[in-house]
């Protein structure tokens, strides 16, 4: 049986952030790194927008602003981004302020998705020379506690230390994973929202921030803005039942690409539930069948224009009288997305993007195309046993799927918060 000092699961930012913090103090360490993807995978590939301010990213029952400091810092002399510069916000953040909403400033980096490949590559490249054994397609299956014993689909692995980052799409995996561990969770909330696509010259504040984080009343925001070379696109998810469903997403490519005069962003509501609904992934599954129903398998998409006069899309409604421009994501339906998103999210949408019309006006051309549905699954949030993410004997479960972080950083941050866990351990 292979033995090891510490086994990963996951090569998002999460596991790469635990990797490198052990090797930093432990370059001795033996440590295998499995992704059950055929490649890495996580927010670096996906648009690679990083935050480098506190809270965005790090949820508030795990972190404060002087918990989170000391690891943006470390994260950033790690990885040296570039911020982005801003300018000329002083009027949005005005025009914000009257109309009760909250304009964040926040420390960014963008890579773009082919520079978040790049950044991939290298991090894995260095892991590798660093000694760390990666190795991809491979999947755990099963974990003993008292034995210290991974089980994957290819062999058997002796762990002193575990760490489980599956991320946003391993959501459903590390609920079994804790239902056969006896690890007590809570899965009850959910963000659930539409993507708008339009022309840049409707949402200019880009060219001075490349991605505003607006707060709405009703626990609504705007997330993940993409501009430049940006598109919409489909993410495949699988439900706990094996049925498939899609929900949109955002990217961009660097400045290297040709820009094609388009923004994308989400616009999200979180509720958490209480009594009766048991678990906030199984709701959300439910919201994806619907959509694909209505959708015919596919997102659904609307114009403004068509939505505020209540009648849906139609293929002969996308014309070059309004709408000017091509839809990135051409597999999308045109449809009614009241149909399919129940009022408690769309009502709250709705009102926040009126709101953002008001503070940049010409957002709601009748042209710009709103994308159903884009649902993140935060909800899986596992008893822990210390401050470092330990859920089990040794076992530590990080990241997004865990909803110890939302987004790069955070998910670095706690990858690194349970390796100073392990470490700490190590030493005694």
């Amino acid at each position: 049986m292979i033995q090891c000092d510490c086994l990963i699961i996951g090569s998002g930012p999460a596991g790469l952030g635990a990797a490198f913090s052990l090797l930093e103090q432990k370059p001795q360490l033996k440590i295998i790194l499995l992704e059950s993807l055929p490649i890495s995978c996580g927010g670096l590939r996906n648009d690679c927008k990083m935050n480098f301010t506190f809270p965005v990213g790090f949820p508030l029952e795990y972190w404060t602003k002087q918990s989170a400091k000391p690891y943006l810092e470390r994260i950033e002399n790690f990885l040296n981004p570039h911020i982005l510069q801003k300018d000329n916000l002083e009027k949005y953040t005005r025009r914000s302020e009257k109309i009760g909403v909250q304009l964040l400033n926040i420390r960014q980096s963008h890579l773009g998705t082919d520079g978040g490949i790049r950044l991939i590559k290298e991090l894995t490249s260095k892991l590798t020379e660093m000694g760390v054994e990666l190795s991809f397609g491979e999947t755990l299956l099963s974990a003993n506690e008292k034995e210290h014993r991974a089980i994957t689909d290819k062999r058997e692995i002796q762990y002193k230390h575990l760490i489980v980052a599956p991320g946003r799409h391993g959501f459903d995996f590390l609920r079994k994973f804790m239902e056969q561990l006896n690890i007590q969770y809570k899965d009850n909330s959910i963000d659930v929202g539409i993507r708008l696509e339009t022309k840049k010259e409707h949402y200019p504040i880009v060219e001075d921030y490349y991605d505003p984080k607006f707060l709405f009343p009703e626990r609504t925001r705007t997330f993940c803005t993409n501009s430049g070379s940006a598109h919409v696109v489909q993410e495949k998810y699988t439900s706990s039942k094996g049925e498939t469903y899609y929900s949109v997403n955002g990217h961009a490519f660097s400045n290297a690409k040709e820009p094609n005069g388009l923004v994308n962003f989400a616009v999200l509501r979180s509720v958490s539930f209480t009594e009766p609904i048991a678990s906030g992934q199984d709701y959300a599954e439910y919201l994806g069948a619907l959509a694909m129903h209505t959708g015919g398998g596919n997102p659904i998409m609307q114009r403004i224009g068509d939505f505020r006069m209540r009648i849906r899309s139609t293929r002969e409604s996308l014309n070059q009288d309004l709408y000017d421009f091509e839809p990135t994501l051409k597999s999308a339906t045109p449809g009614d997305i009241a149909l399919a998103m129940p009022s408690k999210f769309l009502d709250s949408i709705w009102r926040a993007l009126k709101k953002l019309d008001t503070i940049i006006p010409g957002l709601l051309h009748p042209s710009t195309i709103m994308y159903y549905p884009e649902i993140k699954l935060y909800a899986n949030k596992p008893v822990f046993k210390d401050d470092y993410f330990m859920s089990a004997e040794d076992i530590y479960l990080i990241g997004d799927g865990a909803g110890t972080s939302r987004g790069i950083t955070g998910a670095w941050a706690s990858g690194m918060r349970a390796a100073d866990g392990i470490l700490r351990k190590i030493d005694v």
